[in-house]
């Protein structure tokens, strides 16, 4: 009886230190994310989610992983948040916006209902907005433009790139790469912050954990450079808009006042401040440089930003993006003209275009087409890019550019080279890095088709709602949600190579190759997905892992199915696992544990060195505790009796 209230004294013990260490790296959590430190906030709140399972944990989670704009993270985080006992409604809209972001548009509908149920006084229109845009987003993917959109992987980096423009033969765009060793500006978010009472790192941008945003340029096949111009700030530069001589260029940046003025700025928990973005332009002189940049009249950083300049071809209109006072809401556009004194007139909102979400990065080609991105209009989600016509001053009504111009994320930087092809810039899923510039030309004759159905592969039936990827081998994915009966299809390019991959939620992804290359006449090529659902807490045997008698070392034989397990983890980036090991009853009982939970050790650190994160895969020995037959101690049992019980296990424990 005394050595049970031990026991259970020591279990109370160790739940109570689990308990305190939670609250302490949740604390410490709190911290990084107040200081706008995400990718350090997502390890420590994920370390505290696996000690105690919280809804702060899960809301942090995802709205860290929402700031990275990483889509299918933030999705299951609001997933489990939204779920959670006192859950706030708000976590139900956030996970239909996520599942939106994701293609899941049937999905996000039935969430944008049950918010709306949950919230009775919400503004009717703003419902039918939400409704409307996953209506016409389905039907976009499935009538996709004439276009070909291809990620141009020669400008593009694992980091953040965008804004790019075509300049005498010279490509000019933003990145936060950090080319160089002494290069101490680069990020990818359009405001800065950092803490009140020390300087912020001049290298690195906490928010992201990439460097600051600079100007860069390509020419031809010339390597990536930096653009020629002292800006005169260690923070953000960029993006540029040129007039047609080249002679002029208007960009961004960011700079800290001399007189920073913390009664107009944000302040958070009194230390954290945010520095608004401004235009600045510059000139060639007689010797080709480019002079000091010159700040744009109408600059005010203690009071609001002003960002995203396009210059007209003659350099006498600037349109801008804008949050100063008197707006709609969010980012508005505005135009200035210049007067006959060469000075700069009031700024003019386009109360046309302008609606209470974010109006951004406007463009203009030659024949009157304005181009914008908005989040405030019907779309697909996120930014989307709209053209309207601007003739005798009058704006017509803007139009979506739909699919595959648009994507569920952020697209904007729309900028025309020719007539027919030019730059977009967007951080869609399956690009390079987190923003991704893209290039678009209309699309030849097509000759191949592409057609299939995504069954469940347990039950053999059709999988209705699931969202296909097309992903085109050094180009750009295209996206479709399968119907009732689980069908799909796509158009395909000649001579081309493509990864399928079908995914739903709840089911694991599946993925298939094809290509059109040698393919000589018009073809329908057909190709079936498979996709098995996830049980959670339901351990599924790991085959042909073994060890020599009494090592934990993994051998060759076990490597190869670890790295099965490893590409199921990296296809299925949300899911959690524990990886378990099991004896059989041979030998001393705690030896046995201790045995497996070492065997158990070494297999997670395997994986773990491929790649996956510690935190999402938990490592526990059972020993015999586990066994799956007759054969425990004093059991006389045959090898492959004992060989049963000699096992490694993973189960899903979180989706």
């Amino acid at each position: 009886m005394r050595i049970k209230v031990l026991i259970i004294c020591a279990l109370m013990l160790c739940c109570f230190q689990d308990s305190v260490k939670a609250q302490y790296v949740l604390n410490e959590a709190d911290k990084e994310f107040e200081q706008y430190n995400y990718e350090k906030a997502i390890d420590l709140y994920e370390q505290a989610y696996k000690k105690k399972a919280t809804l702060h944990a899960a809301q942090r989670l995802a709205a860290c992983y929402q700031y990275q704009r990483n889509y299918k993270q933030t999705e299951s985080w609001y997933a489990i948040a939204a779920g959670m006992e006192k859950s706030p409604s708000e976590n139900t809209l956030l996970y239909a916006k996520a599942l939106q972001n994701n293609s899941k548009y049937s999905e996000a509908r039935i969430q944008f209902n049950k918010y709306a149920d949950l919230n009775k006084n919400l503004d009717p229109s703003l419902k039918n907005m939400w409704l409307r845009s996953c209506d016409s987003a389905m039907y976009w993917m499935k009538e996709p433009k004439s276009v070909i959109i291809n990620n141009e992987k020669a400008l593009n980096s694992p980091q953040s790139d965008w804004g790019a423009v075509m300049q005498k033969g010279m490509i000019v765009f933003s990145s936060d790469r950090g080319l160089t060793s002494k290069d101490e500006q680069s990020g990818n978010k359009p405001f800065l912050k950092f803490d009140g009472l020390k300087a912020t790192a001049k290298k690195i941008y906490g928010w992201t954990g990439n460097h600051y945003l600079r100007l860069y340029t390509k020419t031809g096949s010339d390597s990536i450079a930096l653009f020629p111009i002292e800006a005169g700030t260690e923070y953000h530069v960029g993006p540029a808009s040129f007039t047609q001589k080249g002679d002029e260029m208007y960009f961004t940046l960011t700079r800290i006042p001399e007189k920073l003025d913390y009664t107009k700025v944000k302040i958070l928990n009194g230390k954290l401040a945010t520095v608004n973005i401004e235009i600045y332009n510059s000139k060639k002189d007689a010797s080709g440089k480019w002079t000091k940049p010159v700040a744009f009249k109408y600059n005010m950083a203690n009071e609001y930003s002003v960002g995203d300049p396009f210059i007209s071809a003659d350099g006498k209109i600037l349109y801008f993006s804008s949050n100063m006072p008197g707006g709609k809401g969010g980012t508005d556009l505005y135009v200035c003209h210049k007067t006959d004194a060469g000075d700069w007139g009031l700024p003019v909102n386009l109360t046309e275009i302008n609606t209470e979400g974010n109006e951004r990065s406007p463009s203009f080609d030659g024949n009157h087409n304005f181009y914008f991105s908005s989040d405030g209009r019907i779309g697909m989600g996120g930014l989307d890019i709209f053209s309207a016509r601007l003739l005798g001053g009058k704006i017509s009504e803007p139009q979506n550019m739909g699919y595959p111009v648009n994507s569920p994320q952020d697209d904007f930087t729309f900028n025309l080279s020719t007539a027919t092809t030019g730059f977009l810039s967007s951080n869609r899923i399956d690009g390079l890095g987190e923003d991704d510039i893209y290039s678009f030309s209309q699309q030849l004759m097509l000759n191949f088709k592409l057609t299939g159905i995504v069954y469940n592969k347990t039950t053999g039936q059709p999988l209705g709602n699931a969202i296909v990827t097309l992903n085109k081998t050094s180009g750009s994915a295209l996206k479709v949600e399968t119907d009732s009966n689980g069908r799909f299809k796509f158009n395909l390019e000649k001579e081309a190579y493509y990864l399928l991959t079908g995914e739903k939620t709840s089911f694991r992804s599946d993925g298939k190759s094809l290509t059109t290359v040698g393919l000589t006449v018009s073809t329908e090529i057909k190709k079936d997905l498979y996709l098995v659902a996830i049980e959670i807490n339901k351990a599924i045997k790991l085959e042909n892992i073994y060890y020599d008698f009494d090592k934990s070392n993994i051998r060759a034989d076990a490597a190869i199915e670890l790295d099965k397990l490893v590409k199921i983890m990296t296809d299925n980036p949300t899911i959690w696992i524990e990886l378990g090991s099991h004896t059989d009853s041979r030998g001393n009982d705690a030896y046995n544990l201790a045995l497996s939970q070492r065997r158990a050790d070494a297999a997670v650190q395997y994986i773990v060195d491929k790649g996956i994160s510690k935190n999402r895969i938990t490592a526990v020995g059972y020993g015999e505790t586990r066994l799956l037959n007759q054969c425990a101690n004093g059991v006389k049992c045959t090898p492959a009796e004992h060989q049963l019980n000699r096992r490694t296990e993973f189960t899903i424990v979180k989706k």
